[in-house]
């Protein structure tokens, strides 16, 4: 019924920002995503507890070769306001190198991927708000 569309609806907008983050992220030539299907086991296990499992993120991406690792979660407030949350970590120290939120106005695959690309170029990609030290 209508939890079982409205899960539906998450997962495919959650592929889809996702998608932005990793292209976006790769177009600026700053960040090189790899390929995380070898530690898929592990991210499936802590699927949905990523950013609460104490710095793993880090120790998997190490294990894949990684510099950084990158996790992102999506907090439901109400039907009507959530977060897009992104953090990463220096995959030597575990150390958190960046940390970003931005609201999400309307439960919309367009609220969601505006919502999304303005994070990645008025936070992440923007010297003047990134945590990260060249």
């Amino acid at each position: 019924g209508m939890i079982q569309e409205e899960i539906i609806a998450q997962n495919k907008r959650l592929k889809i920002i996702t998608k932005i983050l990793r292209e976006k992220l790769e177009e600026s030539k700053r960040y090189k995503p790899i390929d995380i299907s070898p530690a898929k086991k592990e991210i499936e296990y802590w699927r949905g507890g990523f950013h609460a499992c104490n710095g793993c993120d880090a120790d998997v991406a190490k294990k894949l070769g990684a510099d950084l690792s990158l996790v992102g979660y999506v907090q439901k407030v109400s039907n009507l306001i959530l977060n897009i949350n992104v953090f990463m970590r220096d995959t030597k120290t575990g150390k958190l190198v960046e940390v970003q939120s931005v609201d999400v106005r309307g439960n919309t695959d367009e609220t969601w991927t505006r919502s999304m690309s303005y994070m990645i170029r008025n936070r992440i990609l923007d010297d003047k708000w990134s945590h990260m030290k060249e």
